[in-house]
């Protein structure tokens, strides 16, 4: 049977981050251009876009954090800045004419499944709706910033601000800060406010392993050489990506010995950064190594030996109009609060109502937790495909290389459901649960679930956001769509 024609095929791609964006590229040189990404802000970028705070950067090396069929030889440093990686995104979506296809400031905030013409009706935040023959979710987790719950927050009369949402307009210098959080934001902008700030009040939960980031400069050598010969840059960026896969173990698994060597190499990057023996007990973790996650840094740790900064450990009591009590009974007064906290991942439910085959709702499928077949297909949601969905965060390495995957997969499917005139796929309930009985089997022996309190795990205890092994053998098992694991309705 001869595909229909493109106009017949709609796709609908929500986000217009990395995985939006890749995909969309995909499409293009699959000859598919029947997609509209739906992008609920002004621009495309997505994290990228929004977090704009001092000393953002990608925490994995700028030749593996870009998307393998679109790599630049530009890249000013090992650890590119959120600006380059943000300018990065826009060069892609112009080269590609990808703007013609998006709908900005169009959010989307329902999704229904109509299985008589195996399309969904995806509704609007402005009242609008759009029917679609495949949905590609890639809303991306690291959205919505998450506000801690502390006692008084909000009657606060200084600026209050998140590292998500930052205020460039509020000038730090010379000011009392405080900032909440020691986690892989914080880490970044510590240092950088530091330098500036009258004062600077930190306040740690948890300490975090900390090792060394050994950034650098790329020389413009360096880069026109990368240009002249691309095998090169494809050559820096299969050495990073296999470097990362030869340290997961170290990272991922529950092995005291491995734990060790990681261990070992964070204390030693403490004792370099700092002096004071009871400072450096303050701030080294009693968790085993990468139970939460590993941070990277070459000067967070030092920056608590300046004499403007402060450690704070005691747990705060309550935010008070002009400063933040702790329990121990200190008030420090501040004329500024930055919250460093995170996002909310929103891991037990869906960012909006999706409600698929015989009424049931995302919400229902995932009242025990979000699964989903490899993490992209929820059986009952046919042709609705999760970029970076459930238990497929990496713990180790460039969430690109899971992202391509996906990608692949769902170009695979796309290209079976039009090739073959077919109404629908879903994945077959038992091939959904055997998978994911599987992978919660492996997380047992996984360090995550050596005791300490991370955002990889949902309240119960369970991990649904990180992929228990290697990058290489996820990307083996879900870069193909297979059509046995789906249920085909012509």
């Amino acid at each position: 049977m001869n595909a229909p024609p493109e106009n017949d095929f709609p796709i609908a791609i929500i986000g217009a981050g990395f995985a939006g964006i890749g995909t969309a590229i995909q499409l293009k040189k699959a000859g598919i251009h029947s997609f509209t990404i739906f992008e609920r802000a002004a621009e495309v970028g997505g994290t990228w876009r929004d977090n704009t705070y001092p000393g953002a950067a990608c925490d994995v090396p700028s030749h593996a954090y870009s998307l393998s069929f679109e790599q630049s030889p530009n890249w000013s440093r090992r650890f590119a800045e959120s600006g380059e990686i943000q300018d990065y995104l826009l060069s892609i979506t112009d080269k590609w004419k990808l703007r013609e296809h998006i709908r900005f400031e169009e959010e989307i905030v329902e999704a229904r499944f109509d299985e008589d013409s195996g399309s969904w009706t995806l509704t609007t935040g402005k009242g609008g709706s759009f029917t679609a023959r495949v949905v590609v979710a890639c809303a991306g987790g690291l959205v919505n910033p998450a506000w801690p719950d502390i006692k008084g927050l909000q009657s606060f009369t200084g600026e209050l601000f998140h590292t998500a949402r930052w205020n460039h307009d509020y000038d730090l210098a010379g000011r009392r800060v405080a900032v909440i959080g020691t986690g892989a934001s914080a880490v970044q902008v510590v240092p950088n406010i530091a330098r500036e700030v009258e004062h600077l009040d930190v306040y740690q939960r948890t300490p975090a392993w900390v090792v060394p980031k050994r950034d650098k400069v790329y020389s413009e050598r360096f880069k026109r050489l990368l240009t002249r010969f691309p095998i090169l840059l494809h050559a820096s960026r299969y050495l990073k990506y296999w470097l990362s896969e030869l340290m997961g173990p170290v990272v991922f698994l529950d092995n005291e010995r491995l734990s060790k060597l990681g261990e070992k190499g964070s204390l030693a990057h403490l004792e370099a950064q700092v002096q004071d023996p009871e400072l450096r007990k303050k701030l080294k973790p009693d968790f085993q190594f990468g139970c939460k996650r590993i941070l990277i840094s070459d000067d967070y740790w030092a920056s608590f030996e300046r004499p403007n900064v402060e450690l704070v450990t005691d747990p705060i009591e309550e935010i008070k109009s002009t400063g933040i009590q702790s329990k121990d009974g200190t008030f420090r007064p501040v004329d500024a609060i930055i919250v460093a906290t995170g996002f909310d991942l929103g891991l037990a439910s869906a960012p909006f109502p999706i409600t698929g085959l015989g009424g049931r709702t995302i919400d229902d499928a995932w009242k025990e937790g979000a699964v989903a077949y490899k993490g992209m297909s929820v059986s009952g949601f046919p042709n609705w495909f999760i970029l970076m969905g459930p238990n497929t965060g990496p713990g180790h390495t460039s969430v690109l290389v899971f992202t391509e995957a996906q990608i692949a997969h769902v170009l695979g499917a796309i290209k079976k459901i039009r090739g073959k005139g077919l109404r629908y796929v879903n994945v077959r309930q038992a091939v959904q649960d055997r998978y994911n009985e599987k992978l919660q089997d492996r997380m047992k022996h996984m360090v995550w679930h050596t005791g300490c309190n991370s955002w990889y795990l949902s309240p119960d205890g369970s991990n649904h956001s990180l992929y228990p092994g290697f990058a290489a053998e996820y990307v083996l098992r879900a870069r193909r769509f297979r059509t046995r694991d789906y249920e085909i309705v012509r």
